[in-house]
C-alpha cells in the first residue's frame, strides 16, 4: 500500500484484486509513472505467459521502469511511450488487452474522454478496465479539488464511450474507482 503519514492512500491489492488479472492475460497500466507501483505486482500475476505494458508520456518514467524491471529480471514488462489523449497513438494493438488500470491519471488532462476512449480501443470486448481518481472533496494533498474528476461525468462519459459500469468501490480514504466492462 501506498502510505503518507498513516494515512492509507491507495490500496494496491485490493484495486489488483478489482481487475481480476490473472495468469497469462494482457495487462496496460496506462499512465504507470516513474515508480511502476503497479506493474511489477501484475507482472507476477500474469506471470511468464503474460505480458504487461508500462503506458506514459515521460520517457524517464519509463526509463525507471525498464531499468527496475531488468533488475528484477522481470521480461514479460514492455514499456510504451504515447499520449494517451491521441486515439490510436499508443502502439497496443486494438482488442488486445484483458486489463486496463486508470489510476491517478484522468485529472491530469481536460482530454479525459479521449483518453477512455484510447483505452477501449486497446480492450478486448468483455475487456475490464479499472479507473481510480481522487475524490472531489478536498483533502491534505492531492491535485486541487477543481482538477480533480466527477464521478458522474465519468460515468455518463464510460457508458457513450461503450463501457458497463460494473462496480463502484473505494480505495482508501482518498480514491474512488470503478471497474467497467467493455460492451
Amino acid at each position: 500500500m501506498n502510505k503518507i503519514g498513516s494515512n492509507t492512500l491507495l490500496d494496491t491489492n485490493l484495486i489488483l484484486a478489482k481487475g481480476q488479472v490473472g495468469s497469462k492475460e494482457r495487462v496496460a497500466d496506462l499512465g504507470c509513472g516513474t515508480t511502476g507501483h503497479f506493474i511489477f505486482p501484475i507482472a507476477k500475476l500474469v506471470g511468464s505467459g503474460g505480458k504487461v505494458y508500462a503506458v506514459d508520456i515521460l520517457k524517464t518514467a519509463l526509463d525507471n521502469v525498464r531499468r527496475m524491471a531488468k533488475n528484477d529480471n522481470l521480461r514479460n514488462i514492455e514499456t510504451v511511450w504515447t499520449n494517451l489523449e491521441i486515439f490510436g497513438a499508443t502502439k497496443i494493438e486494438s482488442g488486445s488487452l484483458d486489463v486496463a488500470f486508470l489510476i491517478n491519471t484522468l485529472y491530469q488532462s481536460h482530454k479525459r474522454a479521449e483518453i477512455i476512449r484510447e483505452a477501449v480501443r486497446m480492450l478486448k470486448k468483455d475487456g475490464r478496465l479499472v479507473v481510480v481518481e481522487w475524490k472531489k472533496a478536498s483533502s491534505p494533498f492531492g491535485p486541487p479539488t477543481e482538477e480533480r474528476v466527477n464521478m458522474d461525468s465519468l460515468l455518463i462519459g464510460a457508458k457513450k464511450i461503450g463501457l458497463r459500469m460494473e462496480e463502484e468501490f473505494f480505495s482508501g480514504q482518498y480514491h474512488y474507482g470503478f471497474v467497467f466492462i467493455k460492451l
